[in-house]
């Protein structure tokens, strides 16, 4: 069992490691690849797949639907511009895993089998399917989690979910 001491010089041993990190202008959460200051005021990649009504691709180059409506917002969030690319869920996700997109939409279920080449956000929604609840998500390149958490409280904000 730790003593009562032991546990106090810890906590101010964490307590000083994560000042010293705030001041070398480090933060947590990071994004290795720096997604979220490169999308700020720049562009936000995103990749979509039709699944109606949460994805809607007609050609138009501006893809409809639940899904493009809540990026669009989080976009000017971000105060950054949206490139759109459309395709299959197999391109697009590797087309994410080479840092090629930002963010993957196209109706996803929490229980995506992506989650080994991608991450996830928390379920923002939930829908009523033939095989009963799904809760929905949305893509982003692993280990952005600086991305992850802001687009997360986003839709959160959004959502309430």
């Amino acid at each position: 069992m730790v003593s009562a001491m032991r546990r106090h010089v810890i906590a101010l041993a964490g307590a000083a490691l994560c000042c010293t990190l705030v001041g070398c202008g480090i933060q947590m959460p990071a994004d290795p690849e720096g997604t979220t200051e490169r999308v700020e005021g720049g562009t936000v990649r995103v990749g979509v797949t039709a699944n109606p009504p949460w994805v809607d691709v007609d050609g138009s180059g501006e893809p409809g639907g639940t899904e493009p409506a809540l990026v669009s917002g989080f976009a000017e969030q971000l105060d950054a511009e949206l490139d759109w690319s459309v395709g299959s869920e197999a391109q697009l996700m590797q087309a994410l895993e080479r840092g090629e997109l930002d963010l993957v939409i196209g109706g996803f279920h929490d229980d995506t089998p992506w989650t080994e080449k991608a991450a996830v956000t928390r379920p923002y929604t939930e829908s009523t399917t033939a095989e009963g609840t799904a809760k929905h998500v949305m893509i982003v390149r692993m280990g952005e989690n600086r991305f992850l958490t802001t687009l997360e409280t986003f839709l959160f904000e959004e959502t309430g979910s």
